[in-house]
């Protein structure tokens, strides 16, 4: 982003995390997983400021992961269908969501093999709201279709499917799914440091974001590592 850096006053980065801080709703559930920095960066400054009821998972946070039993724990936590939001990220993304994770190219002989999907297709389906967040914005990440589908980002009218793609965050803009046509994203950036959007090789008109500082001075809430789990701070009721 050209116009973020010292002389702005904020980087990609903190800007990045302002936006997603307001994605962040009070008494909601939010999860974020590993290699994923400026979106936990973006959950705690929303739990330290307008969201203090929020329940946050950050994946080896000493704080913030109570799931001491390992993966299969934090995966069956989510297959409830506990989280309310949920990020992901993918080596490739298209217009429609759908998260590429395996290779580039074909994927007998790829160019490219990627780390793999884990359990990002799961979570694409049970996390109610997902954020998928990039740290570049270029055509090579955001293609009309994928080369390979890791993460279906819509599904059969037949397959139940409480989540999907919510938006996707850029250093340029923030996309806007639409969900009567899930995976089909909205033209119109969500925030103040978007314009207009294309639909093959996404773009952004810059503009000046708010100045909103990461700084807060709230009081730190509990840790989630002295809370039980399966009693989240937040007075809403979760399914057994």
């Amino acid at each position: 982003m050209t116009d973020a850096g010292p002389r702005a006053g904020w980087s990609a980065e903190e800007l990045m995390a302002v936006a997603i801080s307001r994605e962040v709703r009070d008494g909601e559930t939010a999860a974020v997983g590993t290699l994923a920095p400026v979106p936990a960066a973006g959950v705690l400054l929303a739990h330290l400021s307008h969201a203090p009821r929020a329940t946050v998972f950050i994946f080896n946070h000493e704080d913030y992961w109570p799931f001491r039993q390992g993966s299969k724990e934090f995966y069956d936590y989510a297959q409830r269908g506990n989280f309310d939001l949920f990020f992901l990220s993918g080596g490739q993304i298209d217009r429609h969501g759908n998260l590429n994770l395996i290779t580039l190219g074909e994927h007998d002989h790829p160019r490219l093999r990627f780390p793999g999907g884990a359990g990002s297709a799961m979570l694409y389906y049970m996390a109610r709201r997902v954020i998928l967040f990039r740290m570049d914005h270029t055509p090579r990440i955001f293609v009309e279709r994928v080369d390979t589908c890791a993460s279906p980002g819509s599904s059969p009218p037949d397959v139940v499917r409480p989540g999907g793609p919510w938006k996707a965050v850029t250093p340029l803009c923030v996309f806007r799914f639409d969900q009567a046509r899930r995976g089909r994203p909205r033209g119109k950036s969500s925030t103040s440091f978007g314009g207009a959007c294309g639909s093959r090789s996404p773009r952004a008109t810059r503009a000046s974001p708010r100045r909103s500082s990461p700084r807060h001075s709230a009081a730190r809430p509990e840790p989630a590592h002295r809370r039980r789990l399966g009693a989240p701070t937040t007075p809403r009721s979760r399914p057994a």
